[in-house]
């Protein structure tokens, strides 16, 4: 029997979960990786959090997924070979590995730090890498990357609950820090306690804000003010809450993706408030221009963040204790993860004991 492309346009052996179909089922799978270059740091993965984009692009929801996907991109690994160009990394250190692996580092956006923004950007799967092969994922035993896109993980900062820092952490982070939504006193609005929306809680609390929940989940007010230290909760349909609330926040962060109204979170922002959406809804969302203009209101989108600025949520993290809270799973249970993803049943993320679960394959 014929080898497949993935097993043998690479030197190095790998071994992971990957889905094949629509269907999103991950099942074993042996593939490679290429040999490390001079400027590549060579990881041992540890943990990788389970993203939602991780289930869009098993069952090719956005439509350009290129099967075999090996999924995850919230990686945390230990070093264990680095190229004679790497200086600032060394074997046994623990790194971070984020959405992307690579840029063309020549344009605008890149020589702002902004690589994410890079029309050229390598995602760390379901993209094509310099060499024309595919990338792959985090739900796989090791990864090779070039040094630029490797993140040194702080001393104090967990490797497993702080891997979706690594997506979740800089999604909500980056656009916190570009809009200027982090003065202290100012009232920030979250709406969705999900995998982003309770880090945007922790991370609000952090900058000194007052944070206020909004979610459709009545049964989330305890969690979220008790536990994770909101200051208030709204349920979104009731009525009373939201008049109350109204013309109160200076800023929104929407992390639903699902479709929803703009409309009612839009009167909630006080004049000159900003709503920004991380969320990506399947179809478009319908957006009221007279709140807009009568309160010189600002919607506005944001996507992960350069290397610098994620090196920089990771140290602001590991100083004010923040990391995601995670349910820790082993490899062969991911297809039930997808599940229970899919309905949200999870608080608040769900992490890959990548290094365990994989053990019993790869020896």
């Amino acid at each position: 029997m014929s080898k497949s492309p993935e097993q043998e346009e690479h030197p190095r052996k790998a071994f992971g979960w990957a889905a094949r179909d629509a269907s999103g089922i991950l099942s074993p799978f042996n593939f490679s990786r290429r040999e490390n270059g001079i400027d590549d740091v060579a990881i041992k993965i540890l943990y990788c959090g389970v993203c939602h984009s991780d289930l869009h692009l098993a069952k090719n929801d956005w439509g350009y997924t290129m099967y075999p996907v090996v999924p995850g991109h919230e990686i945390v690994g230990v070093v264990t070979e680095v190229g004679s160009n790497v200086t600032n990394l060394k074997v046994g250190e623990h790194v971070g590995v984020g959405a992307m692996v690579g840029s063309c580092k020549t344009c605008q956006s890149c020589q702002q730090d902004l690589e994410n923004y890079c029309p050229k950007m390598i995602f760390t799967y379901n993209s094509i890498n310099y060499d024309g092969t595919k990338t792959y994922g985090g739900y796989s035993d090791m990864v090779v990357v070039n040094k630029d896109f490797v993140l040194r993980w702080p001393d104090n900062l967990p490797p497993d609950s702080g891997a979706p820092l690594l997506c979740a952490g800089i999604t909500v982070y980056s656009p916190m820090k570009y809009y200027g939504m982090t003065e202290p006193g100012k009232h920030l609005g979250v709406v969705g306690l999900g995998g982003l929306g309770h880090i945007a809680v922790k991370l609000g609390k952090a900058f000194g804000l007052k944070v206020t929940v909004i979610s459709t989940s009545p049964h989330k007010e305890a969690e979220a003010t008790e536990r994770l230290g909101a200051d208030s909760f709204i349920v979104s349909r009731d009525p009373v809450k939201v008049k109350a609330a109204l013309g109160t926040m200076d800023y929104i962060i929407d992390t639903v993706s699902a479709v929803h109204p703009l409309a009612p979170l839009l009167g909630l922002l006080k004049p000159h408030g900003k709503l920004i959406t991380l969320g990506l809804p399947d179809k478009p969302l319908e957006l009221p221009i007279f709140p807009l203009v009568l309160g010189r209101k600002l919607v506005g989108g944001s996507d992960i963040g350069g290397i610098k600025e994620t090196q920089e949520m990771l140290e602001f993290c590991a100083k004010h204790n923040i990391a995601a809270d995670i349910e820790l799973i082993q490899m062969d249970y991911i297809n039930t993860a997808m599940e229970r993803l899919a309905k949200a049943d999870v608080q608040y993320r769900f992490v890959i004991d990548v290094a365990n679960s994989l053990s019993q394959y790869v020896g």
